[in-house]
């Protein structure tokens, strides 16, 4: 009996022996496409997430074994470390020239603080005012570095807090659901700037009724004027005719004042990247639905041999879908063509050895 026989003995010894070729290409075919859709360098899941992402199939490490302040992300460490260094440096600055800012004033050190952190948000109440042309200056340096500061760093710091919130969210929006880890990361990985403006609202909202309920509380604002203080202060207008003037409400200030600013202009940033996104993925899937015409074949056909390959038919896609242009193709190309040392086409190991010992020795 033959091996084809063998491989299907209900079927006729002429009719197995085509099935099994047939069986053999389709296998190839069907491994081919596997390669051209997935790299053996890439992820094997459906998303990704790098290390600022959380890891929920992890245990938490043990406090004892981890202080907190070297675990935080680097991103974060360095912002809180830049905005103690303009802290100490703004308040110590302030606090000597003190005698030169005139108005209403509580505590030495609490004021220059809260001069400092009112300059850095360029909040500028008006409660109080250089009146030198050393305290002048000072403020002139120290609220260009400011904004240098929260437009820069800050926003780094506010974008990985936020991040760290939006599982929380998504379980909150999906608890009638099960919900495991991989479902939570690929829902994640689908909405992420959606989830982003969420969370940020939440925290707006939390902070404008902190502010309002300290101002009344505290400050004795009626409600109406609170909120219109708080509102003045977020969107750093100042108008200075409400503002935080015990020294427990500037206390107060230090803090509430360079989270909410910095959290407005997070929302306001994190709403134009949604809008960007959101036409981006229409431009998407009018690329992938709508019909392919011969010359879109054509425009497709790179090497102009009458024949579209998947590489060239992707390439085509998303040339359409706007994620890369001519330019980046052409670098793409040249680069290939550097490796392609014996110019076959194709890139081999040799090639790749050839081409970076001939590099190595033009320089």
């Amino acid at each position: 009996m033959s091996n084809d026989t063998a491989r299907n003995p209900l079927l006729p010894k002429d009719q197995s022996a085509p099935m099994a070729q047939d069986f053999s290409i389709n296998s190839r075919t069907s491994s081919r496409k596997r390669r051209l859709r997935r790299s053996r360098s890439a992820p094997r899941g459906d998303f990704t997430y790098n290390d600022n992402d959380v890891k929920l199939d992890e245990p938490h490490p043990h406090p004892s074994k981890n202080p907190m302040f070297r675990d935080l992300n680097p991103n974060l460490r360095r912002v809180i470390l830049l905005l103690a260094l303009y802290l100490t440096v703004g308040t110590l600055c302030f606090y000597l020239v003190r005698n030169q800012i005139s108005g209403h004033k509580t505590n030495g050190v609490l004021d220059a603080v809260y001069f400092c952190i009112v300059t850095m948000t360029t909040v500028g109440y008006g409660d109080l005012v250089p009146n030198s042309s050393t305290s002048r200056l000072l403020a002139c340096a120290f609220v260009f570095s400011g904004m240098v500061l929260v437009g820069h760093l800050l926003s780094r710091a506010a974008d990985y807090l936020v991040e760290k919130q939006e599982t929380l969210l998504v379980r909150a929006f999906h608890l009638r659901q099960s919900f495991g880890p991989t479902e939570i990361l690929k829902e994640l990985h689908t909405n992420k700037l959606r989830y982003k403006c969420y969370v940020t609202f939440l925290v707006l909202v939390v902070l404008f009724l902190t502010g309002t309920v300290f101002l009344v509380a505290y400050e004795k604002m009626p409600v109406i004027e609170a909120f219109y203080c708080v509102c003045s202060t977020v969107t750093t207008l100042g108008y200075g005719d409400k503002s935080f003037n015990s020294g427990t409400g500037r206390l107060f200030a230090v803090f509430w004042i360079l989270t909410s600013t910095v959290c407005l202009a997070q929302f306001f940033l994190y709403v134009a990247e949604l809008n960007a996104e959101t036409k981006q993925r229409e431009l998407v899937k009018w690329v992938l639905t709508r019909r392919i015409t011969n010359n879109d074949l054509e425009a497709a056909d790179l090497d102009e041999d009458g024949v579209v390959g998947a590489a060239e038919f992707i390439v085509y896609k998303l040339k359409e879908m706007g994620k890369i242009d001519e330019k980046d193709i052409s670098g793409i190309m040249e680069e290939f063509e550097q490796l392609d040392y014996d110019e076959s086409g194709t890139l081999t190991t040799s090639d790749i050895t050839l081409a970076q010992t001939a590099s190595q020795i033009q320089r």
